[in-house]
């Protein structure tokens, strides 16, 4: 069981970075956990969003502009070696203002980002208007009051996009370990040396992307990563004739027909259990957007927990006491998926994260280091 490089993750985050080092005709190896596992990846709303990310890291803004820039060429590349269509649609998208206080309020904080960064603005301010001729399908209710408008904003289908990515990792050589948990790391001489209940995999180099598991792995080889798990619920619709051309923050109709709505924010720690009050809360705020949802069938209720550091943004580090030794953990790997599979893969072939993500470190956490 030994390969050049090991992914310990097979979610999106992992199974991008594993498809990019399998790009690069690295022998690669995909541990994926089992069906228990908090799998973020199998709970995710879908969109491949930059709007406002960044509010207290610009950095992380610019970060997110860049995959969002290099998806088209990405999604096109994967669909052709998987045959798996992604479902990708990067025409903009909104967040809704239910007042002109949450309209004036969202303007304020994307031009403080805005300003921060400099450039060329990719948001507007939509009012109620222009939104309904964005929208000719839809009748807004009397609450919405505008929206942002993100110009490079999207979504895509996340479960065909993590199959896609499987299917690219053996497609070009690599495999996928399914239903294997790593339990416990070793260096050595040749390498790492990654045990399982039944077998170990040994690799001159690992990467650590394993969702809220990357914790305890990463401490087993000097990488300690503050995480925390946060619930999102989600609502799905019945299949309806398509409407909504653009996606929302909270509200986006696929190419089947179903309106996903999403998704709650509850620090009730590792908890995936489902609640009507979840289900209550979101039915609310969606109904005062698009009335006419309250005659629709709602089909299925889902959980899942997000990945989340302390500041919300990524971390990405190599261990400084094993050399080798990555981590890769944040809550947009959908988002991201792009730029992993371009810059972390390269990243890790070369031995060295470049000094532009020192940023994403976990020692920025850590105060006194950081002083």
């Amino acid at each position: 069981m030994t390969s050049d490089i090991l992914v310990i993750g097979g979610g999106t985050v992992g199974a991008a970075i594993g498809y990019g080092l399998a790009q690069r005709h690295q022998k690669v190896t995909v541990l994926d956990g089992g069906d228990r596992d908090y799998r973020a990846a199998r709970a995710n709303f879908g969109l491949v969003w930059i709007q406002g990310k960044g509010a207290n890291m610009p950095e992380y803004q610019l970060w997110s502009q860049r995959s969002a820039e290099l998806w088209g060429n990405f999604s096109a590349k994967l669909q052709n070696l998987s045959g798996r269509d992604l479902q990708l649609e990067q025409n903009g998208g909104f967040v809704f203002s239910l007042s002109e206080t949450e309209f004036e309020a969202r303007r304020t904080a994307l031009q403080k980002l805005h300003n921060e960064l400099g450039g060329s603005a990719d948001w507007e301010m939509v009012d109620r208007s222009r939104l309904e001729r964005m929208n000719p399908g839809v009748t807004f209710g009397p609450d919405v009051y505008g929206a942002s408008f993100g110009h490079q904003d999207g979504h895509v289908n996340p479960l065909f996009l993590l199959s896609a990515l499987h299917a690219g990792i053996e497609r070009l050589g690599g495999k996928i370990v399914s239903s294997t948990q790593a339990e416990k790391i070793r260096s050595d001489g040749a390498g790492f040396a990654v045990e399982t209940q039944t077998n170990t995999f040994r690799a001159s180099r690992i990467v650590i992307a394993a969702g809220l598991s990357s914790q305890g792995l990463g401490a087993q080889v000097g990488l300690d990563v503050p995480l925390r798990p946060q619930r999102g619920q989600i609502l799905v619709t019945e299949r309806l004739t398509p409407v909504l051309p653009f996606p929302a923050s909270g509200l986006r109709q696929t190419q089947e027909g179903t309106v996903m709505i999403g998704a709650t924010n509850e620090d009730v720690g590792y908890n995936v259990t489902t609640t009507g009050a979840g289900a209550a809360k979101l039915s609310a705020r969606a109904l005062r957007i698009i009335p006419a949802l309250s005659n629709v069938t709602l089909v299925r209720q889902w959980a899942g927990l997000r990945v989340l550091s302390p500041d919300n943004c990524p971390i990405y580090a190599q261990s400084e006491t094993h050399p080798g030794a990555f981590i890769a953990v944040c809550h947009s790997g959908i988002t991201l998926a792009a730029i992993h599979a371009e810059i972390i893969a390269q990243a890790v072939l070369d031995g060295a994260l470049p000094p532009t993500l020192e940023v994403f470190h976990q020692r920025r956490f850590n105060v006194s280091k950081a002083a």
